[in-house]
Parts: C-alpha cells; sequence; structure tokens
C-alpha cells in the first residue's frame, strides 16, 4: 500500500514551487548512513515504498531502515477523455516536496559496505540523482 496520510484539513492543494536547498533534514539523524538527495524533485508515496521494499529485501532483516520523508501533498489529475472546466480533479497519487540536501533514507546496524550496496538499489528507485552520505561523529 502507498503511504499517504490518513485525514487532511483540506482534500486539494496547489502546485508550489521548489527552489533553493533544504535547510532543515540535511544531516544524518537517526542512522550511521543514508542517501542525499542532489535535486529538488516530488517523490510520490509509491516511489518511498518500492525503495522500502528494495533496501528490506537486500538487507533480509538486518540493521534498520529509517525513511525521513512522507508524501503529505495530493496531486490531482482529471478523468481521461474530459472536456475542459467543471472544477479540479480528485486526488490522484501522493507527493513529498523533497528539495535538494535532504536525506531521504537512513540505515543503522549494518557494514558500510552492505549499507552503500542497500541505499544504491534505494537510489536507483527515486526519480532524482542520489548521494551516499556517512554519519560524522565528534562534531
Amino acid at each position: 500500500m502507498a503511504l499517504m496520510p490518513k485525514r487532511v484539513k483540506w482534500r486539494k492543494s496547489q502546485r508550489g514551487k521548489l527552489r533553493g536547498r533544504a535547510q532543515r533534514g540535511n544531516t544524518i539523524s537517526f542512522g550511521e548512513y543514508g542517501i542525499q538527495t542532489m535535486e529538488n524533485v516530488r517523490i510520490t508515496g509509491r516511489q518511498i515504498e518500492a525503495g522500502r521494499i528494495a533496501a528490506t529485501h537486500y538487507l533480509r532483516r538486518e540493521g534498520r531502515v529509517f525513511i525521513r520523508i512522507f508524501p503529505h501533498k495530493p496531486v490531482s489529475s482529471k478523468p481521461l477523455e474530459t472536456r475542459m472546466g467543471k472544477g479540479k480533479g480528485d486526488a490522484a497519487y501522493w507527493v513529498s516536496c523533497v528539495r535538494e540536501g535532504q536525506i531521504i533514507f537512513e540505515l543503522s546496524g549494518v557494514e558500510e559496505s552492505v549499507a552503500r550496496n542497500a541505499l544504491a538499489r534505494v537510489a536507483h528507485k527515486m526519480p532524482c540523482r542520489c548521494r551516499f552520505v556517512v554519519r560524522r561523529h565528534g562534531l
């Protein structure tokens, strides 16, 4: 099942603009290793779920996977072969608006080589370029 909020205050939202670098969520907080986005992008709930499955399948129940993003924003679409007008369409799927430099997945409890391979599989599922980052201790 794709990720989506349980309840929302408003059913439909406007697109908005994705500009600038991430001010928050750009350091590793929970795990030892993570992947960081290198572009501004909207990641769907299905893509997040695909990344989670890819990581847990590769790790074979070792270590722990942390997902740092959640799809809060609805994206609406109108049905095919519908004429113009008659209002905005229903919510088709949910996205997370991710800025450049934001950490999207983290891992802990595994070796660096295993984490690198697992997060490479996650990065293949993402619609943007990502890079592998390691937590820096003592700062």
